[in-house]
């Protein structure tokens, strides 16, 4: 279904046609890019709220700015989608997210005009100003380079670690802060406050005419833009008085609070602040899911809501004929309220993700034993490392790809230390349409090479709530250890999961079928693909035992054995990397032991994988059931080369 955009949209190809408009038409351009949008999310999914609210500062920043000479970096980047449509994606937008269609986020592969590679949030400023630098270093003083971050990715250490450099860089860099108080569930912290007492001001709303009024003067003047820019400067710490400015503070020139969907006092705003030399910010108010009611409204719920009717804002859900399993965050989310109410040494930590990671239902309930740390996962670690100090069991909730940012705190302030610290990590595997960016590929990898680190991944829903239940006991604190439990976005397989806590052995797997031919070991919830493969391969008349080992580390060194002893054919599944994975650790174990078996792993190869629906981008790496099946046969077959 091809999707027609409005008059003005359809003669955009890319930024210079844009250009070519007068400013007087920018208004309809927006109201027919945020049309365009929704049309397309609302049949074809993504996100949604984000790119709505910028829609003004999108066509803004592409018809004052020369872009791509003049480079553009958005944080996040589901912000982006009218980005993507003004520069040359448009006609192929509806595959957006989808398999062997364009990504969700801007990517450098994909157009000129994407600058940076984003998905994780808060590098924009450091990235641009390293482009800024490089600039400066060729002699490219023309050229003008702008971050666009959001305030909640201001909140993570290394937005304030770029603004710190960029204060003394002297570069023409301008950081347009995104005010918008959400990231995907609302803003928490001591800066967003700030932030809204500067918006809410009234001295800074009795002096932007007046600043404003005077910026529009250095078009005139030419040559004298930098005393303007001083005068500016002057005025607006002579008129805050007693307010100090944090980002002032930091050297930055602050200009705003301006109305993020006045597009032309925007375009004009943008075009003076290209005169004035060195590092700025521009404060811009938006309202994320602008011009759509019901997403203005209700945010988080909006900030990516699948299909729905554009009419009527109704949201298409899926219809059952049978009860379906919970998805594994509510599993974990409710689970852990209700260990809670049992242990009161439990909380919880999550870093700007209490709805994904579902411990919102922990927060509703305990708000004194459940804390949202804003886009810190450095500091959710370690945070949850000072907790466990203190004899407290914190379960730290962290998207498996967003942990990557936290690995340092892992090893020094967790392991190191032999604190029982609880990391939960949501999204292992493949993530589905949000792409590399987002695929919880390494961590088993990066987890099991620390010492005092648990690794273990539930098959099922009650192998999560049992290993839940099992890390709170007292005694686990003996093993001196952390313990990561992963586990992947969407469904389980149990619709009746509440059941009866079961306390694990750690280190120790389970046979889930025996079997003579061969055996498959496995990991986690693929190991529900490997007994739909063994189902096939036995209505085939091969008999293959399947393991269930649920540790990566400590391995189950005794069914190691016992499977080695026993066959001298075996394959290893996963939903992760291969390089030092799980396989890789049999492999280790057979290698250690002098067993000498053929081994076949299958998992995420050593290569980059885009974006798709999980069983697609399994059958593309070869373990869906059938690929699971598929290796067994021909391991089996005599003469046949994996």
């Amino acid at each position: 279904m091809f999707i027609q955009p409005g008059k003005l949209l359809a003669q955009i190809e890319t930024p210079p046609d844009l250009r070519k408009l007068d400013p007087s038409e920018l208004y309809q351009v927006c109201t027919e890019l945020r049309q365009f949008i929704v049309d397309n999310v609302s049949v074809y999914g993504g996100h949604f709220g984000a790119s709505l609210g910028v829609v003004e500062l999108t066509v803004a920043l592409h018809y004052a700015y020369n872009t791509p000479y003049d480079q553009l970096v958005w944080d996040v980047g589901h912000q982006a989608y009218g980005h993507k449509i003004l520069t040359g994606r448009r006609k192929n937008f509806h595959t957006n997210r989808l398999y062997g269609g364009i990504s969700g986020f801007p990517k450098r592969k994909e157009s000129e005009y994407d600058t940076f590679g984003v998905g994780h949030s808060s590098t924009s400023i450091s990235a641009a100003l390293g482009m800024a630098i490089a600039s400066k270093q060729k002699g490219e003083t023309d050229r003008q380079h702008i971050a666009v971050i959001g305030d909640g990715a201001m909140t993570a250490g290394l937005a304030f670690e770029g603004m710190n450099h960029a204060g003394v860089s002297d570069t023409n860099l301008l950081i347009i802060l995104n005010d918008n108080c959400m990231a995907i569930d609302p803003n928490v912290g001591a800066l967003k406050d700030y932030l809204t007492d500067i918006t809410t001001s009234p001295t800074y709303n009795r002096v932007k005419d007046e600043v404003w009024n005077m910026l529009g003067k250095i078009g005139k003047i030419g040559p004298h833009a930098r005393e303007i820019a001083s005068k500016v400067e002057n005025v607006i710490k002579t008129s805050l008085l007693r307010q100090s400015n944090l980002f002032e503070s930091l050297g930055l020139r602050y200009f705003g609070p301006v109305d993020g969907h006045d597009i032309n006092h925007l375009v004009s705003v943008m075009s003076d602040l290209k005169k004035i030399p060195g590092p700025k910010l521009l404060h811009c108010v938006t309202v994320k899911g602008k011009g759509f009611a019901l997403a203005e409204k209700e945010q988080t719920k909006w900030h990516a809501p699948g299909l729905f009717d554009k009419v009527t804002g109704e949201i298409r859900k899926k219809v059952y004929e049978t009860p379906q399993p919970p998805k594994y965050q509510d599993v974990f989310g409710h689970t852990l309220v209700e260990l809670a109410r049992q242990n009161d040494k439990i909380v919880g930590i999550t870093p700007a993700m209490p709805s994904g990671s579902s411990l919102n239902i922990m927060m509703q309930e305990m708000p004194e034993r459940a804390f949202d740390v804003g886009i810190a996962e450095q500091h959710a670690v370690t945070l949850s490392a000072g907790l466990a100090t203190q004899g407290l069991v914190p379960y730290c909730n962290i998207y498996s790809t967003f942990m990557q940012r936290a690995y340092d705190q892992v090893v020094h302030d967790a392991c190191i230390q032999e604190l029982p610290v609880v990391f939960c990590l949501d999204r292992a595997g493949f993530a589905g349409a949000d792409g590399p960016t987002h695929h919880g590929a390494y961590d088993i990898a990066y987890m099991r090479c620390v010492p005092n680190m648990i690794v273990f991944a539930p098959m099922n829903e009650q192998e999560l709530r049992n290993i839940m239940y099992t890390v709170q006991l007292p005694d686990f604190k003996n093993h001196k250890a952390s313990i990561s439990i992963r586990y992947p976005r969407g469904e389980g397989v149990m619709p009746q999961w509440r059941t009866p806590f079961e306390r694990l052995e750690i280190g120790k797997g389970r046979l889930v079928r025996e079997g003579r031919d061969m055996a498959i070991l496995t990991i986690g919830h693929i190991g529900n693909y490997a007994v739909k493969a063994c189902a096939a391969l036995e209505a085939e008349g091969l008999d293959v035992a399947h393991y269930d080992m649920r540790f990566a580390k400590p391995l189950d060194e005794n069914m190691l054995h016992q499977v080695f002893n026993a066959f001298d054919k075996v394959i290893t599944v996963e939903d992760g990397c291969l390089v030092g994975g799980f396989g890789s650790a049999v492999l280790e174990f057979a290698a250690d032991h002098g067993y000498d078996a053929r081994i076949k792993r299958l998992g995420i190869p050593d290569r980059i994988v885009e974006h798709g629906e999980q069983i697609e981008l399994h059958r593309e790496c070869g373990f869906d059931p059938e690929g699971i099946a598929r290796a067994a046969r021909k391991m089996l077959a005599v003469g046949v080369k994996l």
